[in-house]
């Protein structure tokens, strides 16, 4: 799945945008890649995202290539997705302006604002079921010059 996201690298963003064509939001892309490489339907919206059925929590020092890392960006919980490409970094379609990049997690933009993460379950790991998604959270007031404070419009 990482293999084929990075196809999208400069895909540009579209609120509410499902296809590379038309460009994608966050949760587009991420439903589109999960579609096309796993054949499972994740929900629209990344705070529906986060608390879907077939997927499980996974801590951040567990990451592994292809699982949804979840940000919050709105000052909600799970308000911004993407998808861990290993090394301390995730692909996602950030905001209006942008396009489909990679980002490194350990700025200290993302790293406050990381809620969490999922992968799709297996029999080894289906009795531990992802949390459901809280709906609101308050934001981290920390801000890197380097991060994009505008990312994540949770579509």
């Amino acid at each position: 799945m990482v293999v084929d996201a990075m196809s999208f690298l400069d895909v540009r963003y579209r609120n509410g945008g499902n296809r590379a064509e038309e460009g994608f939001d966050c949760s587009g892309f991420t439903r589109h890649l999960f579609a096309a490489n796993l054949g499972m339907n994740l929900p629209r919206r990344s705070h529906d995202q986060a608390a879907a059925a077939g997927l499980v929590a996974v801590p951040r020092d567990d990451l592994m290539p292809g699982d949804l890392v979840f940000f919050n960006t709105m000052r909600r919980a799970f308000s911004h997705v993407g998808i861990y490409v290993g090394k301390g970094r995730f692909i996602h379609a950030p905001r209006a302006g942008a396009a489909v990049r990679i980002e490194d997690m350990k700025v200290s933009y993302w790293a406050s604002r990381f809620d969490g993460a999922r992968r799709v379950a297996d029999a080894s790991d289906a009795a531990v079921p992802a949390a459901p998604a809280p709906r609101s959270v308050p934001a981290s007031p920390t801000v890197a010059s380097q991060a994009d404070p505008a990312a994540g419009a949770g579509h």
